[in-house]
């Protein structure tokens, strides 16, 4: 038998089988509903055969209620032992209602939670999918209402599928099947409510739909803007405008309340309009069999049947048409979700070829590149070739195409001309993952997680021995930090390492990059936000990270380059001036009086 974990992998491929297909957006949201239910279609048929068995009583209390009355009042034609046989089979499938209740539960619950999972898993690995540009245009915020938010509502969509429109499609037909066999005249007439119902979600579903999305796009919007206040709020508290933050998200929340109160209005009037249309049939399906009875053409227990199977009839459609909002809700989410699954705006490269060691040769061939929404160049036509081991530092002005060259060397974007080729081998048609197994980077602002000291510098390598540990964390500068530590390595952290100093984070960085023993590092001005002590901890630390490696440097510190083996210039997004630091301070009076800026700074 499977278990949970085999059952969730294979949903997963389901669902990325599912969203893989380019034809997946054309297909409404019902559709790839009902494709993430396929694989337990088994448990939601054995769910609802314990549902038919329990729900029973529903079809047999009606029958026994008229069997009883009509013995009553003709008692010269039924005995008593009549009456109780049917009290006792209605007891009978009373208390069957227990276990067969539980057992319709359970297999519900099963092929929801799973694909509930399924969804958020396949969600989860969607987002490690997508390439750097996308990530940048789709706000953190709406992510996370995604991947929370929107597969909620897909579970209570769910949920209210099973629980509530197909129990009342089954209470509806079965129903229907034994008015018929009893009377096809009070059977017509009952399913002349039919249509009403029909009618009625068919006036308002457009405007509860449009309004469903709408509300869908706030919520995603102030969730966006809620996580940007988050990570503002050192910046917001230091300068004292806590007032300005929330005048910011003060009309995004305003928007929302406006749009979820005319969705409740608009719920509230259908709601109403049905409640309304359903208790005039009620009383005119009273008149009717009474009429009937009073005719003769029916007996007196009868009516009270009829009445009973109307009121479960009245129900069941009341349901259906009281469950639409939830489910225009729900089906709004399913879109919503499909959006990011359906994207085919995935990692720039794709390659499968895997190198086992990477020796650090890199090459760039008239490599041009401008980011997304911009019709200006951040790269033009550069070319660079680097030996294995050689350490390149790259200067220039803010915006001079820096930090681009190294996203560039990570596989974060691809170059619109050129290529890039590490080893003799174009990026084109490397495997990224085992590249970037190969390689390490630190930023100028580390980023670190909620947990250990060990699991952030061991992170990602499940096997690294205490001595590979130790070595590294030595090698960065960090064992006097660690050792006052109260737990050691085993110290918690807060988010971001909020409980740490600069110079410490950008040291556990460091002794993450030296643990993995990359033969290619690249140093994203690692060390400009630090002080001086800092910085020469730090300093020391980057020059046994990069002994031996091949380094790349972005950097403002005359310190931090002046041992480079070669100084890129870089401007506008071209290079302008190679050569040593030596070469370059002799030749180059504007690189000087930069330098010398920078430095003052």
């Amino acid at each position: 038998m499977k278990d949970r974990a085999d059952q969730l992998f294979e949903d997963e491929m389901d669902l990325n089988t599912l969203f893989e297909n380019k034809h997946t957006h054309h297909t409404n949201a019902v559709k790839v509903l009902l494709s993430l239910y396929r694989r337990h279609a088994g448990k939601i048929a054995l769910s609802l055969l314990f549902f038919i068995i329990r729900s029973s009583p529903v079809w047999v209390v009606p029958i026994v209620m008229a069997n009883v009355i009509n013995a009553i009042s003709r008692s010269d034609k039924h005995s008593i032992n009549e009456i109780w046989l049917n009290v006792g089979i209605s007891i009978f499938l009373m208390l069957l209602y227990i276990p067969m209740h539980t057992i319709h539960v359970s297999f519900m619950s099963k092929a929801i939670r799973y694909v509930e999972a399924g969804l958020r898993s396949t969600l989860v690995r969607k987002l490690q999918m997508l390439s750097m540009g996308y990530h940048g245009d789709l706000q953190g915020g709406k992510v996370q209402s995604k991947v929370l938010r929107d597969v909620e509502a897909i579970e209570f969509l769910s949920r209210q599928t099973m629980t509530t429109l197909l129990p009342a499609a089954i209470y509806l037909i079965g129903t229907a099947i034994i008015v018929f066999n009893k009377s096809w005249i009070v059977g017509l007439f009952f399913l002349m409510i039919i249509p009403f119902g029909v009618t009625m979600v068919y006036l308002f579903r457009k405007r509860i739909s449009q309004n469903n999305r709408q509300f869908r796009m706030h919520i995603e919007d102030m969730s966006s803007k809620v996580s940007e206040m988050v990570e503002m709020l050192p910046v917001t508290r230091a300068h004292g405008l806590q007032k300005v933050a929330v005048s910011k998200i003060d009309p995004t929340l305003k928007k929302l309340m406006d749009q979820g109160y005319k969705l409740d209005l608009i719920e509230a009037y259908f709601g109403s309009s049905s409640w309304a249309v359903f208790q005039v049939f009620q009383m005119l399906s009273l008149a009717f069999t009474g009429y009937l009875a009073y005719q003769g053409k029916i007996q007196v227990g009868d009516v009270v049947m009829y009445q009973t199977f109307y009121n479960v009839i009245l129900g069941s459609i009341t349901q259906i048409t009281n469950v639409y909002p939830i489910l225009a809700k729900g089906l709004e989410s399913v879109h919503s979700i499909t959006e990011m699954l359906i994207s085919d705006d995935l990692e720039e490269y794709s390659g499968h070829e895997k190198i086992d060691k990477v020796k650090g040769n890199i090459e760039f061939q008239q490599i041009s590149f401008q980011y997304r929404n911009t019709q200006s160049h951040t790269l033009r036509n550069i070319s660079l070739q680097v030996r294995a081991g050689e350490c390149i530092a790259l200067v220039g002005e803010s915006g001079s195409g820096k930090s681009t060259m190294l996203n560039l060397m990570i596989g974060f974007y691809r170059p619109q001309e050129g290529k890039i080729i590490i080893d003799g081998i174009p990026m084109d048609e490397l495997e990224m993952q085992t590249y970037r197994s190969k390689i390490a980077v630190v930023q100028q602002h580390s980023i670190l997680f909620a947990g250990t000291v060990r699991d952030n510098i061991t992170y990602g390598l499940p096997s690294v021995s205490d001595e590979q540990l130790w070595v590294a964390i030595d090698a960065a500068n960090l064992r006097s930090v660690i050792e006052g530590m109260p737990d050691g390595l085993n110290t918690k952290i807060g988010e971001h390492g909020g409980s740490l100093s600069g110079g410490q984070r950008q040291r556990i960085a460091i002794a993450r990059a030296i643990v993995r023993n990359p033969r290619i590092i690249l140093l994203d001005e690692a060390t400009s936000a630090l002080d001086n002590k800092s910085e020469y901890l730090v300093q020391s630390a980057m020059n046994r990270l990069i002994a031996g490696r091949t380094t790349f440097i972005v950097a403002h510190r005359l310190s931090t380059i002046r041992h480079a083996d070669r100084i890129i210039v870089m401007k506008k997004g071209i290079i302008v001036e190679i050569g040593t630091f030596e070469e370059l301070m002799e030749k180059q009076e504007e690189f000087y009086s930069m330098q010398s800026v920078h430095e003052a700074n």
